[in-house]
């Protein structure tokens, strides 16, 4: 089961790796993004950051597939956009949390600052709106493990988006 699914463009950093996989509990760590599991130098250089611990860079169809033929495993799922956990949270497999972690804006887009390191388009607040109405209506964002947790779509709602 993927017991926690973090949209974070930075995928994987010393945050990533010591805090939130000890806070989570979880076995692996996957990275869910098409372009980077296409990247031979990303999938050699993310697991070097993830400080020992097992981290599979796969495609999104990879990551829906793994994650279907493992439902025992715990599972750390770090997705590069919220595109990519929509596409997993529409397949169907089971997800206990998803949050909102960080989003570095993208140079050229128009993008709104809803908090200090998370970036939103117009088209990524629909996005998120849509993963939250599959959650029964619930988005939360949480920079850190220190960090309270948020409702991210009234964040949303308060930056106009």
């Amino acid at each position: 089961m993927i017991t926690h699914l973090r949209i974070d463009n930075r995928l994987i950093h010393g945050q990533v790796a010591v805090t939130w996989m000890n806070n989570i509990g979880a076995d692996k760590i996957i990275v869910c993004n098409d372009k980077v599991a296409a990247d031979p130098i990303q999938k050699i250089a993310l697991p070097m950051a993830a400080r020992g611990n097992t981290v599979l860079v796969y495609t999104i169809d990879e990551t829906i597939r793994y994650a279907k033929e493992h439902p025992d495993e715990t599972m750390f799922v770090i997705c590069k956009f919220p595109s990519d956990a929509l596409a997993v949270i529409k397949s169907g497999v089971e997800v206990k949390r998803v949050n909102v972690g960080n989003a570095a804006p993208i140079v050229g887009t128009k993008y709104v600052m809803v908090t200090k390191s998370i970036a939103v388009t117009e088209d990524d607040a629909k996005i998120y709106r849509e993963i939250a109405d599959l959650r029964g209506g619930e988005l939360t964002s949480q920079l850190t493990t220190q960090n309270g947790v948020e409702n991210f779509l009234d964040m949303l709602t308060k930056n106009g988006l």
